[in-house]
């Protein structure tokens, strides 16, 4: 091989290899991806094992890299986040605590904070062991139909934080009806939608 072309060969491969990730990631989205651990790691990777092909007739994508703890679906994408970071308005010592302000919706067993953002809304599960966020553009407007999609699979690998399931008596082995100690026996807890 001449000298010419042995010093050419390094830049022709850079220059093979920055186009390929380019072409490869140029229309997957920008997701920063939690780091989960321990059994929030585990319940995560059941969620996302179980997450359906289509959210609200959005089909799955794909991130630059595979992870267990995020999840796309369409363009402008769904996201889906699992391990996130308990949200300002409801984690105490947070700028933006302020739980009664809360807007809280509903969905097949689920409930959700939704916080507007410009664009879309953002939701993210309460009443969980885990955090799940969901961030759904205005173009899938009302916003809420993709949540319909994903309810039954977090409703079935992302438990109940313990202290809700003690109130209302869903943990599981438990027996009875939520009002052992006087409680409300329908297990509704005031501004949490549920």
């Amino acid at each position: 091989m001449t000298p010419t072309v042995r010093r050419a060969l390094p830049a022709v491969s850079a220059l093979l290899a920055l186009a390929a990730c380019t072409s490869a990631g140029a229309d997957a989205p920008d997701v920063a991806v939690p780091a989960p651990t321990g059994d929030a790691a585990e319940a995560c990777r059941a969620l996302h094992a179980d997450l359906p092909e289509r959210v609200d007739g959005a089909e799955r994508g794909e991130l630059p890299e595979s992870t267990p703890f995020a999840m796309v679906w369409g363009d402008p994408a769904i996201v889906l986040r699992c391990g996130v970071e308990s949200p300002g308005p409801l984690t105490p010592g947070s700028d933006a605590y302020d739980p009664v302000s809360a807007e809280i919706v509903g969905v097949n067993e689920v409930s959700w904070l939704l916080e507007r953002q410009d664009g879309g809304v953002r939701f993210t599960t309460t009443e969980r062991a885990v955090f799940v966020e969901m961030t759904v553009p205005d173009a899938y407007a009302p916003e809420v139909n993709p949540l319909l999609d994903v309810a039954a699979a977090i409703d079935a690998h992302i438990p109940l934080d313990p202290l809700y399931s003690e109130e209302t008596g869903e943990a599981e082995g438990t027996e009875g009806t939520g009002d052992a100690e006087g409680g409300d026996p329908h297990g509704g807890h005031a501004g949490h939608g549920g």
